[in-house]
């Protein structure tokens, strides 16, 4: 049980990590706490969607930094960002060395790199068989050629310091514990979007309010070890995810497709009292963080009309559509010919709805706000009136997929102490790090690409250690 390197995660960054590692000479080992062969990770559940802030993997290098940094309201590491900007496509042919395919999807810019075979547009999860399913086999099967080795059940309990260097961890490994040896660690566990304590402290008084989008196997147990260890951390307070239909929690085929984000940026997303809490405009990211900071995440509704409803929801652009798939697979769009039985029916006051929905046609007749609720970003570009009966709403929840916060990294992806400086062995990865995404705006860097590149810059520093 002595390794070169010891990784943390059985996801995309974990196995880019140590299939890089082995290429570079070293011995890896990957710690999975899955015990099936194709256990549940956010990498295997991912749509496959690869890119760096929506741009495309081959776009220039500082027009990617440019639009990470504009994302994010600047609120990012530069150094970090133009990392991911100038290795995304190197991070590409990779996975295409390493055998991933990829197919154009659509027109746009983050359609240009979908890993193959691609995921259908339809509702539920449907993962199976699917691109990112696919190459985590594939990087599994690369890993056992070059003697590397995946132990699966195997969660990290505590990590182990000698005279301040990592020198390796202690695991729970099949009902029993084992102690692995190595001078590196790399955590690549995937962030603490399944940890309830973890989430409660840094995103939502209310995480049981938050639908679990992804997997739900990132439990910061990297976090904790790193913490222990001295590490600092960044950008906690901010997720990805989208809004979802609320009868998610009980209905398995209503995630994570179909969303509701393009429904709710043309009409009003509101709060239990029928008011408007965020910039819609801003997309479905960040309105799934901002309703996780109400007192009541499970208070929200989409408020629209029929025009929108056969309009954008109807919209095949963004893939899979909330209109007839969400009907379809059981989810409930509330109609009414008058907006007050409408709230009656999803629990809102008459009152308070009616002027909301009031202040948003008038909004766009007039073309300015009326300074009494969020402004909206754009000039308001693509809000529709709410004046087409019957008047819709759809009673919504946020779903988390992933935490955009994490261990405090340098280029090199070492962990960093609160004075800023590495912390000898102690590397991370993928979600597991921070600083990169998330701030005010809840910017998306992409949580894959985020994955390869940082987990090769973490064998690749390891290698030149061990040779050095």
């Amino acid at each position: 049980m002595d390794f070169d390197v010891i990784v943390m995660g059985g996801g995309l960054a974990g196995l880019s990590t140590a299939n890089r590692a082995a290429e570079l000479g070293l011995r890896p080992v990957v710690l999975e706490q899955g015990a099936d062969e194709r256990y549940p990770c956010n990498s295997r559940f991912a749509g496959g969607l690869v890119h760096v802030a929506l741009r495309d993997l081959t776009a220039d290098a500082e027009d990617i930094h440019e639009t990470v940094l504009k994302n994010t309201g600047g609120h990012t590491d530069e150094a970090l960002t133009r990392l991911l900007a100038g290795n995304a496509g190197r991070a590409g042919e990779w996975l295409r060395g390493q055998g991933a395919k990829f197919i154009k999807a659509g027109p746009y810019e983050w359609q240009r790199w979908v890993l193959a075979p691609p995921r259908p547009r339809t509702p539920g999860l449907n993962w199976d068989g699917r691109g990112p399913d696919v190459l985590l086999r594939t990087l599994t099967a690369n890993l056992a050629e070059r003697q590397g080795r995946l132990l699966r059940n195997a969660r990290v309990e505590e990590l182990v310091m000698e005279d301040g260097h990592v020198a390796g961890v202690v695991a729970g490994h099949d009902g029993g514990t084992a102690r692995l040896t190595a001078p590196a660690v790399v955590i690549a566990d995937g962030g603490f979007q399944g940890n309830a304590d973890l989430v409660r402290e840094f995103i939502t008084a209310r995480p049981e309010a938050l639908f679990q989008r992804g997997a739900g196997t990132g439990r910061g147990d990297g976090l904790r070890i790193a913490r222990a260890a001295g590490a600092a951390l960044t950008g906690m307070d901010r997720f990805y995810g989208h809004l979802l239909g609320r009868e998610t929690f009980e209905n398995a085929k209503l995630w994570p497709y179909p969303i509701l984000d393009h429904l709710a940026a043309a009409g009003v997303l509101v709060d239990e009292n029928a008011a408007r809490f965020c910039d819609e405009k801003m997309g479905g990211v960040f309105m799934a963080n901002e309703t996780a900071k109400l007192d009541n995440p499970a208070g929200i509704v989409v408020v629209f009309d029929e025009a929108i409803w056969t309009t954008v929801g109807a919209d095949q652009r963004f893939p899979p559509t909330p209109n007839d798939s969400f009907v379809r697979v059981g989810g409930t769009v509330h109609a009414a010919n008058d907006l007050r039985e409408l709230a009656g029916m999803v629990g809102l006051p008459a009152d308070a709805l009616c002027a909301t929905v009031e202040a948003h046609n008038a909004e766009i007749e007039s073309g300015a706000m009326d300074g009494k609720a969020p402004l909206r970003g754009k000039a308001g570009g693509g809000m529709t009136p709410i004046a087409t009966p019957p008047y819709r709403a759809i009673q919504a929840c946020a779903g988390i997929t992933y935490t955009m916060g994490g261990i405090a990294i340098d280029t090199h992806a070492r962990a960093l102490d609160k004075s800023g400086a590495p912390i000898p062995g102690l590397y991370a990865a993928g979600s597991s790090s921070g600083g990169a995404e998330g701030g005010p705006l809840a910017g998306y860097i992409g949580g894959l690409s985020k994955a390869v590149i940082t987990g090769l810059r973490a064998a690749e520093h390891i290698a030149g250690e061990r040779a050095g």
